[in-house]
């Protein structure tokens, strides 16, 4: 915001925005970052409030030079759209994606129903160069990526302000602006309309009475022009909405809800006016006014249930702090999160957010990730413990060395998979968008229809019923069917720390009957401790141990992690390779080694490993061009809810499977605890994606549950993948959902609240389909009167959003 007078000045040699010498006697603040800066000249104050009032002060930080003069980058809104392109800007909210193609996050402003989804949605994909385009309905928030290489991101905020709509890219603050002044605005025209509404229809009860009992002329004309006079402010301030957007589509040549309703208010109010005018006739300012206030009234409650709808998206997005304590040669110094880079020393002290990803560099402490992982318990975090950015600090104070930013972090990644997964629709919500898109359509020759045959029947009835057949349809239902049960859903799991990246998961998910799960770090903990080392050969423990952490070191696996510890890794490795499922490959010291399972070791051997009496757990084979070296027994345990979730799959009618590329002593150990008779062991990835596939052709819907890189193709292969929170990124990756919170428990959870979200979703469009079948004849035949017509056609779309907010 701009600086009072009064304020503090800065003093400036040169002009902060464009770099020319500032004037002695100019006086043009703004506050950037929290400093004041005294600018050159009005249009740079423009210029650099346009950038801080966007949330986008990232600019000045990632800039190589000044901006220059700002009558270069006029006219001044097609300047603001031009500034996003630059790399130091986008620096804050764009990210590349593994096919070199950008992303953001976009609001967009003036979203009203469904239809202006839809069409935004076409248009913007038309576009030359843009892979994707998706929009939330529940949150406004838009998805997009594109090839920079051939359009350019201020060409999309272009395309979307030439339907007339403002696209700008996401800020929490400035969406939480957006909202409340989207909410205000919607109040006031709903008081508007309601009290117009009000006294509207005590006087249209007096004239209805008077119908019936008598009433002089000039007092029923006194009545006519004093309704005229309330019913002004309601058509042109609270209705105002729906002929500008109705309009813009015209103008397009797209039909959406907002056409019949400005048909149906515009035409009731015309027919009013013609007949206060010439003194006879009938008038319909009741249905006017009640018809507007009925559906400002909807259209506020599902405003205020998409907000609420939305809010685990956004309370994510809000739990970054705003400033943080950067240790600074020993000082303490208060700074801007977003001024933060990888590599800097953060103070966080008891009470405070954790302000970036990074490691405990010194103290210990406990740290509560509820808000990310749905977790309750805090942990404990020491040196060389991970913090995530957005948990809280409980206990003591804690050193952390930052080593994610911005767009990097888990809170941004999360809230990326989120925006993606509400802003993908699943099969139903494409086939009701595809109806509701010629609904209008066929709404309005329906009522082109009842028009001419009730004017040659009945003429002086044509009319009112017309409009009550306008009123009464309403496409809206069809088209929130499905977003807002999907939103309400995806929202509920969040916050039990089940993350949903995939928009068509929830409705697959409630459909699955069989469900694999991996072993090391999936039922188990992955937490494996090296329960005994057997020397195969003349080479002694510490040596074997030494070799085999050479080879361990540079691999993702829980059994490699654990090996890697157990030795100083301190030779050489050549020609080191990774062989999913089996182990690793090296060369030491002129001689090829193999680590891993004991088939994988036997290849370059040529012979089976020595018999071993009792494993009792899983056994690691090492292993040379010379012979069998040694034998590592690891042993890990079950999480501690693994039994209980299983059970309660079971009751959800899934029947378990165990695949594991682990030892078959392991695996069976761990089916035997768990009650799984169909397991699996020594699979590699390509044998667990075979059974998948399987399963599938034999009719079944399989959800797979995994982590590590040798689940990926699995956990691609199957109807819905699941990767636990700690697993490697490949396998989030590939996987449409994540457990944040490590937990089993939280399956069943989703399996009930996925086939909840399938019953909500199929009463939704069962309701919008039957109250349409049922009201349109209703209204043709005449026996529903225009304002009962609106009260049935706002009550109708507020139905479909309050049921689905069941699934919160």
């Amino acid at each position: 915001m701009t600086a009072p007078d009064d304020a503090p000045q800065r003093t400036e040699e040169s002009c902060f925005h464009c770099g020319l010498p500032v004037p002695p006697e100019a006086h043009y603040p703004v506050e950037i970052d929290g400093q004041i800066h005294n600018l050159c000249c009005r249009g740079c104050q423009a210029v650099a409030q346009a950038i801080v009032d966007g949330g986008l002060t990232s600019f000045y930080r990632h800039r190589e030079k000044p901006t220059g003069r700002p009558e270069e980058l006029i006219p001044e809104q097609l300047a603001q759209m031009e500034l996003y392109d630059q790399p130091a800007l986008q620096a804050g909210f764009v990210s590349v994606d593994e096919n070199d193609l950008k992303q953001a996050s976009l609001i967009l402003e003036g979203i009203t129903c469904a239809a202006c989804v839809w069409l935004n949605e076409r248009h913007v994909r038309s576009l030359p160069g843009v892979q994707d385009f998706q929009v939330n309905y529940s949150t406004h928030r838009a998805h997009v990526s594109w090839d920079d290489s051939r359009i350019k991101l201020s060409d999309i905020l272009k395309a979307i302000a030439s339907i007339g709509y403002v696209a700008h890219p996401f800020d929490p603050g400035r969406q939480e602006q957006i909202q409340k002044k989207e909410k205000s605005q919607a109040l006031r025209r709903l008081f508007v309309a309601g009290l117009g509404a009000m006294q509207v229809m005590m006087l249209a009860v007096a004239m209805y009475a008077g119908d019936a009992y008598g009433m002089e002329a000039d007092i029923e004309q006194f009545m006519r022009w004093v309704s005229l006079l309330l019913t002004l402010p309601v058509v042109l301030y609270s209705a105002s909405g729906f002929f500008v957007t109705a309009w813009r589509d015209l103008r397009r040549r797209q039909l959406s809800m907002e056409v019949p309703v400005s048909l149906a208010i515009g035409a009731a109010f015309g027919a009013s006016l013609w007949h206060t005018l010439r003194g006879s006739g009938e008038i319909y300012y009741d249905s006017v006014c009640m018809f507007t206030f009925f559906l400002l009234a909807s259209r506020y409650l599902e405003m205020g249930a998409r907000h609420r709808a939305g809010q685990a998206a956004e309370a994510l997005v809000k739990l970054l702090p705003a400033t943080a304590t950067c240790i600074v040669d020993g000082r303490h110094e208060a700074v801007p999160v977003a001024q933060l880079c990888p590599g800097d020393r953060v103070l966080i002290r008891p009470g405070e957010t954790v302000p970036a990803d990074g490691e405990v560099v010194e103290g210990e402490s406990s740290v509560d990730e509820s808000l990310l992982t749905g977790e309750s318990l805090p942990r404990h975090r020491g040196p060389g413990d991970a913090l995530v950015g957005g948990s809280l600090n409980v206990e003591s104070p804690l050193q952390m060395r930052v080593s994610r930013v911005g767009e990097d972090t888990m809170v941004s990644g999360i809230v990326r998979l989120l925006d993606r997964a509400q802003a993908e629709k699943p099969r139903l919500a494409m086939l009701a968008d595809r109806v509701a898109g010629w609904f209008v359509a066929a709404q309005l020759s329906i009522a082109t229809a009842v028009a001419i045959g009730w004017w040659l029947h009945a003429p002086e009835r044509a009319f009112e019923i017309t409009l009550a057949v306008l009123v009464v349809t309403c496409p809206c239902a069809l088209s929130l069917a499905t977003p807002a049960a999907v939103t309400a859903a995806i929202g509920a799991l969040t916050r039990l720390g089940l993350l949903v990246t995939r928009g068509h998961v929830l409705e697959t998910l409630g459909a699955a009957d069989h469900i694999v799960f991996d072993k090391t770090g999936t039922l188990t903990r992955g937490m494996l401790t090296l329960a005994g080392v057997q020397p195969l050969s003349d080479t002694g423990e510490q040596q074997v141990c030494h070799l085999a952490a050479a080879l361990a070191r540079d691999s993702e696996h829980p059994v490699a992690r654990v090996l890697a510890l157990h030795g100083k890794a301190a030779d050489t490795v050549t020609d080191l390779r990774s062989h999913p499922g089996k182990g690793m490959e090296g060369v030491i010291d002129g001689t090829r080694y193999r680590l891993g399972n004991a088939a994988f070791v036997a290849e370059l051997i040529g012979s089976e490993p020595p018999p071993a009496a009792d494993l009792a757990g899983t056994p690691v084979y090492l292993g040379s061009e010379q012979g069998w070296l040694a034998r590592f027994v690891l042993r890990d345990r079950l999480r501690e809810d693994a039994v209980e979730a299983v059970r309660a799959l079971r009751e959800l009618g899934l029947t378990p499977h165990i695949y594991s590329g682990d030892a078959a002593d392991a695996v069976a150990t761990v089916g035997r605890e768990l009650g799984i008779d169909d397991w699996a062991a020594q699979l590699r990835p390509e044998d667990k994606l075979a059974r998948v596939r399987a399963l599938q052709q034999a009719g079944h819907k399989v959800v797979m549950v995994g982590d590590g890189v040798n689940d990926a193709p699995v956990l691609a292969g199957a109807d819905v993948s699941v990767a636990m929170g700690q697993g490697a990124q490949l396998a989030h990756a590939s996987a449409d959902m994540v457990a944040l919170s490590e937990r089993l428990a939280v399956l069943p959870e989703g399996v009930r609240k996925a086939r909840d979200t399938g019953t909500v979703i199929r009463q939704n469009l069962a309701w919008a389909v039957v109250y349409n079948l049922i009201a349109v004849p209703l209204a043709a035949a005449g026996w529903v009167a225009p304002w009962m017509a609106a009260i049935g056609m706002s009550l109708s779309s507020l139905v479909v959003v309050v049921n689905a907010l069941r699934l919160k």
